[in-house]
């Protein structure tokens, strides 16, 4: 299937991993830098520079959270540049890509 360009905004999406403890910290930042829509993941797990997270562990229940969003280009270098120097105390990664927003509801972005 094509799709028409009037159906598409093309956009940055931005996936951040970080320990759930410091989910609020994160948020916080987002929303300094103007962030206005996001979807969070909570009891997230997987194996990364932290070692591996399992949030099913009974013994040592270490969990992750993940932030989903979507941007313009020029609020997607925003976001980077007020959380970087917060990574490496908060841990995990974050991603940055390409995506298309399907013209929809009221956008958040």
């Amino acid at each position: 299937m094509i799709m028409r360009p009037e159906t598409l905004i093309a956009m940055k999406r931005i996936e951040i991993v970080v320990d759930e403890e410091s989910l609020g910290d994160l948020l916080d930042l987002c929303r300094s830098a103007g962030v206005r829509g996001y979807t969070t993941i909570k009891h997230a797990g997987g194996l990364g520079s932290r070692g591996e997270r399992r949030p099913d562990d009974y013994a040592l229940e270490e969990k992750n959270a993940v932030v989903i969003l979507a941007c313009e280009e020029k609020q997607a270098e925003r976001v980077v540049m007020t959380i970087r120097p917060k990574l490496k105390e908060f841990g995990g990664m974050c991603l940055v890509s390409d995506c298309e927003w399907v013209i929809g509801p009221a956008v958040s972005y």
